[in-house]
């Protein structure tokens, strides 16, 4: 009798009303098993039955059911899908369908269909897709998972399945875009100073093929330096809001990849027209800026040139010929220059630790690989003095580009970057004050508090501070107004050096000439573009690193094999256990509670201090160097599983 009236869904909604809730993310974990994880960190436990309801990532609204001290709860309430576009893997039984969604935590099997324009004949066991979940069981409605194949992305017995797919992940293109072979000279009443006959050289990485950036250095009678950086000049080329530059703001770098670049230019543009290649005359936007002898800056100007690179010269050759080793040298005019550029490096580097911040040197890992896409080797490259002669350079540049745009214009793209965001500079303050470093909320937030402070705590050289702090700080995003750059111990920094690879360096292009030219400036950049900037850089970042993860699986699985032990630094450290980077090549690994000790019950994880006992003793914390045999390396979830070497 209550069936068709609304009697029924009142008490329904009674009951609902009556019954303990929680709201929060499901985490699946292996054993099939899951957790459900509240805004406020608290964790309820949810049982394999429940956990067919509902994937890895879901927010969801559960019943919470309490037996004792136990409670668990049971899911009932979609309210944001963690899967909606995915990549995934074809599995085919029996004529029937269905996908496994490549991800870590998330192992279901889920029914499938294609959309009209497949073939589903067309694909194969194992192959790789793009999919949609367009049915989750919590739906109204919808009684099972099931998803929908929208694309082709790569056939499983493709060699270049690693970069394929993650390139689709990201959303990220496949190739360089399309571009025509005329491209003729758009100056526009642009007045260029001819320095074909200045010898200017360029330092690069032997396999470069587009060359941003030339140098020229003369010392001063005075003392100190007179530096000319000349960039490559794609806005020569490429008018604003044609189709070649709408492309290359839509992709807005260029993805470089072991053993692959996508360009954000097309190739001919970015690897020819563009590059300044040794011994082809370019347009080029140039700054000289004269440094003084203790590495301050004096005065800069900025113009419009055509330049001639006199030598193409690699990194580790001039780093060998300034260490005097090798046997190469450069041509004498050449050497001078290397010389005084060292020199002056040497200055700014001192100028910037006293007055900026300077980096700490990290190495570099290359992956040299064959035609296939199988590593032979991974190579540690040290930051060395030809690295830094260029990394100062740019830096000096740019500096002066911000200074400039912040002058005449007022807005540009900048790279701004606060060491602690308003919302975690106070959590920051009481950390250190747990550490008996009593610091004022103005030394985390006022760039000159800042420096002092950094320079401090670099002076403890504290491994397990540094680490633990760095959960604190705020990442570098693109604003189109000036602002600080703690990093670097700025005031503002706009680069303007990277223009083939970066388009944000495009717009800061035109803005300079219209400076040069005396022209108003446009509107400042929208907050759209800033925040897409931003996104693609970090979307970048993440293939760049998920390949990686791809190949140093490949390459270390045999060490797993063997239960080969590396020297390593411990990264982080979560409730499950402890990630790890190996020294000899970069590659991270996981190592697991249970491979710390037999007994799981005697390891003690606190991730908030970033510490680990074992038997009630201290035996892990982060930062420290940590011996690491490796045993497992799992393709199908690119990590690499280690246990604490004896």
């Amino acid at each position: 009798m209550l069936q068709n009236n609304s009697a029924l869904a009142q008490l329904k909604q009674q009951i609902r009303d009556n019954t303990p809730r929680v709201e929060g993310v499901i985490k699946a974990t292996e054993r099939g098993f899951g957790f459900l994880e509240t805004e406020d960190g608290t964790s309820y436990f949810v049982p394999p039955p429940a956990m067919k309801q509902v994937l890895h990532g879901d927010r969801v609204g559960a019943i919470l059911h309490e037996e004792g001290e136990k409670k668990s709860v049971e899911p009932d309430t979609l309210i944001e899908q963690g899967l909606e576009r995915f990549i995934a893997r074809v599995r085919k039984r029996d004529g029937r369908l269905a996908v496994i969604p490549d991800h870590p935590s998330i192992s279901n099997v889920l029914k499938a269909r294609v959309k009209r324009s497949l073939d589903e004949a067309s694909l194969d066991d194992g192959d790789w897709v793009e999919a949609r979940l367009v049915r989750h069981p919590l739906k109204p409605d919808d009684r099972a998972f099931f998803a929908q194949i929208d694309e082709l992305v790569a056939k499983h017995d493709n060699p270049a399945v690693p970069w394929r797919v993650t390139l689709a992940r990201h959303a990220l293109e496949q190739a360089s875009p399309e571009g025509g072979d005329d491209w003729p000279l758009r100056d526009e009443g642009l007045q260029r100073e001819d320095l074909t006959e200045a010898p200017f050289f360029t330092i690069d990485n032997a396999k470069t093929r587009d060359m941003d950036d030339a140098l020229r250095i003369e010392p001063r009678d005075n003392g100190g330096w007179r530096l000319t950086v000349a960039i490559a000049d794609p806005t020569a080329y490429v008018a604003e809001g044609d189709g070649v530059d709408l492309e290359a703001r839509t992709r807005a770098f260029t993805v470089y990849l072991p053993g692959q670049n996508v360009t954000m230019l097309p190739e001919h543009l970015a690897d020819d027209l563009c590059s300044l290649w040794e011994n082809q005359d370019r347009p080029a936007l140039a700054c000289t800026l004269d440094v003084e002898a203790d590495g301050s800056f004096g005065d800069y100007r900025f113009f419009a040139a055509t330049v001639r690179s006199h030598a193409r010269l690699a990194y580790d050759d001039v780093s060998d010929w300034l260490e005097d080793q090798g046997e190469w040298a450069p041509e004498p005019a050449i050497g001078e220059q290397l010389k005084a550029l060292r020199d002056l490096t040497e200055a700014r580097t001192a100028w910037r630790a006293e007055h900026a911040l300077v980096f700490k040197d990290r190495p570099d890992y290359v992956f040299d690989l064959d035609d296939a896409g199988n590593v032979l080797n991974i190579r540690t490259e040290q930051r060395r003095i030809a690295n830094r002669m260029i990394e100062e350079s740019m830096i000096a540049a740019n500096a002066c580009c911000a200074h400039l745009l912040a002058e005449h214009v007022g807005h540009g793209i900048f790279n701004v970057h606060r060491a602690f965001e308003p919302d975690k500079a106070e959590a920051a303050r009481e950390f250190l004050a747990d550490q008996d470093i009593e610091v004022a909320l103005e030394a985390l937030t006022e760039l000159p508090r800042y420096k002092e402070l950094k320079r401090e705590l670099e002076g403890r050289d504290d491994a397990w501070l540094d680490a633990r702090l760095r959960r604190f700080q705020g990442f570098t995003s693109m604003s189109a107004r000036p602002g600080p750059h703690f990093g670097l111990g700025l005031s503002a920094y706009a680069t303007w050096t990277s223009p083939i690879r970066k388009y944000g360096d495009m717009v800061n292009h035109r803005l300079i000439k219209r400076v040069l030219k005396g022209e108003q400036a446009p509107a400042e950049a929208s907050l759209e573009l800033t925040e897409q900037l931003t996104e693609r850089r970090r979307l970048n970042r993440m293939a760049e690193r998920d390949v990686k993860d791809w190949l140093y699986v490949r390459y270390l699985g045999t060490h797993a094999e063997s239960g080969e032990a590396f020297d390593a630094e411990i990264i982080a450290i979560n409730r499950g256990g402890m990630r790890v980077r190996l020294t000899a090549n970069g590659a991270t690994a996981f190592v697991p509670a249970p491979l710390m000790h037999s007994d799981r019950d005697k390891v003690v994880i606190d991730d908030k201090e970033g510490r680990i006992q074992i038997e009630g003793e201290e035996r892990f914390k982060l930062g420290d160097p940590v011996r690491v045999a490796l045993t497992e390396a799992r393709e199908e979830t690119r990590s690499l599983v280690g246990r604490p070497a004896d």
